[in-house]
């Protein structure tokens, strides 16, 4: 009983941070640097999931995975415009933040959840520290360049995965003791989880997929699963492709599925093409790391080929993740283009000869990002 009071009072002394997550590839950044916090005496994390992905296997899965504590706060925000949805989420967090009192929030990417969080820490005069800062597609069409935008502008912290973001946050004047090149922190989650997985069972296992036999492909951007004419022309690819090069297992976001559903083109796929449910995170990596060849319009997908080392077709007219394109890592195709150039395109992509780069730190992101805020906090 001593000892439990005796926790519960240190706890209360304690500074508090608030972390706001969302979506799938902010539960696999968080998932590092909460176990860096975990391990502290000084600090206690308060984990805010806004709900933006909703679907088990899309979320809650990835907490199970990852080892991670489940949220202190749930607020099932999902749907609707992306002005009502961060909406919504900023006047929770700003409740939330009332009421916890926070030293410091800690954000994640560049989704309506981070923007949310941020800004309502930012209106409280509560610092802010985001992680993937500095990262610019130049395409203000995509609510995500617009997010990661404003968050730096408003952010305390910024805590740059590559040299080119810290490059880009000097060129565009922010004072260089907010900005702090700790590496990616994906990095440090795929040196663990790659070790993790084999090619033995699994979802490997379950569907009956041998190493090299297979391209994996995600597709969930709004610009691509919104806009018809593009998810035509992907989906005529992506069968082109299964019956030309391998087949394809294409684990399908739950709005690309209902798009598809809708418009008549789930059922005019080939059975060359092999449409799975999400799948949860290990089963992901395993899919990853054995795959022959990675298409996807995914900015973390992008990375997650080449921590394992397998060659990336990125469906988008443009990547933040630059430093791959010129390693010969990704290959960029806009999505509006024809079957036959996308064909085209992943053969030179399995052909050539890409680069041995390593420009997204050394596997201590988590490590180096708590250290610096619990330092300054």
């Amino acid at each position: 009983m001593l000892l439990g009071n005796y926790k519960n009072l240190a706890s209360t002394f304690m500074k508090k941070i608030l972390t706001v997550l969302g979506a799938r590839p902010q539960f696999i950044k968080a998932s590092v640097v909460s176990a860096e916090l975990a391990r502290r005496t000084d600090v206690q994390e308060i984990l805010v999931h806004t709900g933006q992905h909703f679907d088990a296997n899309m979320s809650e899965v990835f907490f199970n995975e990852l080892g991670m504590t489940p949220p202190k706060y749930h607020l099932n925000i999902h749907g609707g415009t992306h002005g009502a949805m961060t909406g919504e989420m900023l006047a929770e967090v700003e409740k939330i933040i009332l009421s916890e009192k926070p030293a410091a929030v800690l954000v994640y990417g560049d989704t309506n959840s981070t923007l949310a969080g941020a800004l309502a820490a930012a209106k409280l005069h509560v610092p802010v520290a985001h992680v993937e800062a500095g990262l610019r597609s130049f395409n203000m069409r995509m609510p995500e360049e617009i997010n990661r935008v404003l968050t730096d502008r408003i952010s305390t912290w910024l805590f740059t995965p590559t040299e080119d973001a810290s490059r880009q946050l000097a060129a565009e004047g922010f004072d260089s003791g907010k900005i702090f090149q700790v590496g990616d922190v994906m990095y440090d989650v795929a040196l663990q989880a790659g070790a993790r997985v084999d090619e033995k069972g699994g979802i490997l296992g379950r569907l009956n997929l041998r190493r090299q036999t297979y391209i994996l492909s995600t597709v969930h951007r709004a610009e691509n699963t919104d806009d018809l004419e593009r998810l035509t022309q992907i989906s005529k690819a992506l069968a082109t492709v299964s019956q030309g090069i391998a087949p394809v297992v294409w684990p399908m976001h739950p709005r690309t599925r209902q798009v598809m559903v809708r418009e008549g083109l789930l059922s005019s796929l080939p059975r060359s093409v092999h449409v799975i449910d999400p799948v949860g995170y290990l089963d992901m990596v395993q899919l990853e790391k054995y795959s022959k060849l990675i298409i996807t319009d995914s900015g973390g997908v992008q990375k997650e080929a080449f921590f394992h080392k397998i060659p990336c077709v990125t469906m988008r007219d443009e990547t933040e993740w630059v430093e791959l394109v010129q390693g010969r890592w990704n290959y960029l195709v806009p999505p509006a283009v024809v079957a036959e150039e996308l064909t085209a395109t992943i053969d030179e992509a399995l052909a050539s000869a890409r680069e041995p780069i390593s420009p997204y730190g050394d596997g201590t992101a988590a490590s180096q990002i708590v250290q610096t805020l619990c330092s300054q906090i």
